[in-house]
């Protein structure tokens, strides 16, 4: 396989004063970060709507089964839909209200999926999960599974079955790098629910049975990083990372934080090592101690076209047209993205509704977007220094296009981690994150090994 070392610098050095611990992945690149249009802008709420349309299959896994009849009547925090074994997640109605059915709804991706359409009564009655009678590994991950807690940094891997590893893992890491541009919600949760947090990370640690815990932050957020420092005791470490982008990715956050590097085609865990997000501990946190269900998030909502650009709690179920609405947003802008301009998706409509992965919505302007034709690659070989897992994107892309998915395999496209460094460097603006995205789906779908 055509691919080099990602990491590059390791220097670990003990002393009286403490320890020093550099470590730096190869590649990468540094966009603006676009953070101070919302990063001042404490958490907001936004206003609940008439009417949620709760998606059954926003995480991955089986979609929830619904477990409640139209015209039933719920409770906010009343289970909706059950999970659908191990990998699948519970759903619950953000407010008090009248069951509709369930309905075919636009999802993210354009197609209609099952959605539990539920009428808003605006009376708040509410229910909450039962206090835990005892805190055990066993309970609070059972916990974590009740609540219908997924991966809140935009994978949604249910995390009770992420955490599920006792005996495999002794370090925990959190998260907290926040890499992609505009993107502030977790910055703003450990500003404002900064003891929350760390319990949630004391929690995960309970529950994974890990021994220490890293956060690893960027340095570009130096209130949240004196935040942590103030609540977090011995047993959880703060460690400020270089800002550049990819420094969230799971394998380069978890090099950066202890030094390991995750065997290709293995998992976290298969290194000692499980990664769980910021939104996820302060979910974990919430779901012990106050009894509360994953039934809404905090979003970031920002762009050079939007006219107010904040964090908000949002419910899920929440069409992303409410959200547009409240923060003035242009419908009409150059580009809507969900999630981060490196990795997220474009929104085909702002009848999508909110979900627990639905970390931020952007409005960008056409200076904000790359509308350039697309040239030959000239063989300058700047996606070969971005990629962050040693690739060669113009390679693959290459293969791609002779439809030969055994070359695509040698040279490496399922250790892709879909960060698009490669599209963001490409002076020919050739759409190569795009293109291995497709064989990886290919190579998925047809069973090819290398």
């Amino acid at each position: 396989m055509a691919m080099r070392k990602f990491c590059a610098s390791f220097e670990v050095r003990d002393g009286q004063e403490g320890r020093i611990f550099l470590a730096y992945f190869s590649g990468g690149v540094h966009p603006h970060g676009c953070k101070e249009r919302a990063a001042s802008c404490a958490i907001g709420v936004c206003p609940e709507p008439q009417q949620f349309y709760l998606p059954l299959d926003r995480h991955i896994g089986a979609p929830a089964v619904p477990c409640v009849q139209a015209g039933e009547r719920v409770l906010r925090g009343q289970i909706v839909a059950r999970a659908a074994g191990r990998i699948s997640a519970n759903v619950f109605a953000p407010a008090a209200g009248t069951v509709r059915g369930v309905v075919g709804h636009i999802s993210p991706s354009g197609k209609k999926t099952d959605h539990i359409l539920l009428e808003n009564d605006f009376t708040d009655e509410c229910v909450s999960l039962p206090p835990l009678s005892e805190r055990t590994p066993e309970s609070v991950l059972a916990r974590i599974a009740e609540a219908g807690i997924v991966g809140m940094g935009g994978a949604g891997f249910p995390t009770a079955a992420k955490l599920d590893v006792r005996g495999r893992a002794d370090v925990l890491v959190l998260n907290a790098a926040e890499c992609e541009p505009y993107i502030t919600c977790d910055d703003r949760i450990l500003r404002e629910y900064t003891e929350e947090a760390v319990q949630g990370v004391r929690l995960a640690l309970l529950a994974c049975g890990a021994k220490r815990a890293v956060v690893g932050i960027e340095k570009n957020k130096p209130e949240a990083i004196a935040a942590l420092r103030g609540a977090c005791g011995e047993e959880i470490e703060v460690r400020p990372l270089r800002t550049r982008y990819p420094q969230g990715a799971e394998k380069q956050l978890i090099y950066a934080c202890t030094g390991r590097k995750v065997p290709e085609g293995k998992l976290p865990a298969d290194a000692g090592v499980v990664v769980i997000n910021v939104h996820t501990a302060l979910a974990i946190a919430r779901a012990v101690e106050r009894g509360e269900p994953c039934y809404r998030r905090v979003m970031t909502v920002s762009g050079g076209a939007c006219g107010r650009p904040q964090n908000l709690w949002v419910k899920n179920g929440t069409l992303l047209r409410e959200v547009a609405a409240l923060c003035e947003g242009d419908a009409d802008c150059a580009r809507i993205v969900s999630g981060g301009p490196m990795m997220g998706e474009p929104v085909f409509s702002l009848k999508v509704a909110a979900g627990k992965t639905t970390s931020a919505l952007l409005f960008l302007s056409e200076a904000e977007t790359d509308r350039r034709a697309v040239q030959p690659c000239i063989g300058c070989g700047k996606c070969v220094q971005a990629c962050p897992m040693g690739l060669s994107p113009t390679f693959i892309e290459d293969a791609v296009f002779r439809k030969d998915l055994a070359e695509a395999v040698r040279y490496g496209a399922q250790a892709c981690i879909g960060c698009g460094c490669c599209s963001y460097v490409c002076p020919a603006g050739r759409l190569l994150a795009q293109s291995i995205k497709l064989a990886k789906k290919q190579i998925k779908e047809r069973g090819i090994h290398g």
